[in-house]
C-alpha cells in the first residue's frame, strides 16, 4: 500500500468531560482519498478537528509526513499545520457570508495580497471545476445556493496547492444534481495526487470517490480496508454501519 503521508496512532481526545476519541489508529495513503464512514456521533468530526489542531489530542501521536504534529511529543497551532500544507473545510463551511465570492478567495490565498496575485492557472482550474465561482464572482458569498457555498469551500481550501484536504460531510443536504458536480470536481481533485481525508454520509460519494475507508464506531476505528471491498460486501456494510451501501444511492 501507498506509504501514509498523515499518520494517527493511539490518538485520545477528550473534550471538557466527555472522552470522545479512544485510541485511535489511523494512516492516509500519501495521492489517495480514505473515506472516514460511521454513524453520527462517532467521532469522525472530532478526529478532523484534532488533526488540525482545533482540539487537541490529550494523548497518542498526530504525525503529517513523519513529523509529528499533535499529540504526547508535539503540539502545533492550527495556523502552523496550516502553513505545512494541511486544509481544512468544515460541515459548516466556514466561509464568510458578508465578503464576495472574489474576498472570500482572496483571504484563502495567504501569498496574495491582491486578486491580481492569485496563480492565474490555478484560478482559472478552480473556475472549471466550480463554474458557479466565476459567474458569481462579485455576488456576496451569503446569496449562493447551499451547493455554490459549499463549492466556495473547498475552493478556498484548494486555491493554493495543499498535500491534505480534510473534507467533513461536503454533500450534506445537497440536490442529487449538485451531489453528482461535486463528485465530479472532486475526481479532478483526485487527478492531481492531493491526499484526502473525507468524512461522508452519502454512500454514492464514497463509493464513487473513496480508494480506502477506515468506520468509526464509539470514537473507535472499527474497521479498515479498500473501499471497494466494503462496497462489494454487505454483510460487512451491516456489520460495520448497520445498512447497505447499494440501498443508499
Amino acid at each position: 500500500m501507498t506509504a501514509p503521508l498523515l499518520q494517527l496512532e493511539g490518538v485520545h481526545t477528550h473534550i471538557g468531560a466527555y472522552h470522545i476519541l479512544h485510541g485511535v489508529d489511523l494512516d492516509v495513503p500519501a495521492g489517495q482519498v480514505t473515506m472516514l464512514l460511521g454513524r453520527n456521533g462517532a467521532g469522525k468530526t472530532t478526529l478532523l478537528r484534532t488533526i488540525m489542531g482545533l482540539w487537541a489530542a490529550s494523548s497518542g501521536e498526530v504525525r503529517f509526513d513523519g513529523r509529528p504534529i499533535g499529540g504526547k511529543a508535539a503540539r502545533l497551532a492550527t495556523p502552523d499545520i496550516a502553513r505545512l500544507g494541511i486544509a481544512y473545510v468544515p460541515e459548516s463551511m466556514g466561509i464568510f457570508a458578508d465578503l464576495t465570492v472574489r474576498e472570500n478567495l482572496l483571504l484563502a490565498a495567504r501569498a496574495a495580497r491582491r486578486v491580481e496575485q492569485i496563480d492565474t492557472v490555478r484560478l482559472e482550474w478552480l473556475f472549471g471545476l466550480f463554474p458557479a465561482l466565476k459567474k458569481f464572482w462579485l455576488y456576496p458569498a451569503g446569496k449562493l445556493s447551499g451547493g455554490q457555498k459549499q463549492m466556495l469551500a473547498i475552493a478556498r481550501a484548494m486555491i493554493e496547492e495543499r498535500r491534505v484536504l480534510l473534507i467533513d460531510e461536503p454533500s450534506k443536504g445537497l440536490a442529487p444534481a449538485i451531489v453528482a458536480n461535486l463528485i465530479a470536481a472532486l475526481r479532478e481533485l483526485k487527478r492531481t495526487a492531493t491526499t484526502v481525508l473525507l468524512v461522508e454520509q452519502n454512500f454514492g460519494v464514497a463509493t464513487a470517490l473513496g480508494d480506502r475507508v477506515a468506520v468509526m464506531d464509539n470514537g473507535r476505528i472499527v474497521h479498515r480496508g479498500a473501499m471497494a471491498e466494503l462496497a462489494d460486501d454487505e454483510s460487512l456494510q451491516h456489520r460495520f454501519l448497520g445498512l447497505s451501501l447499494g440501498a443508499h444511492p
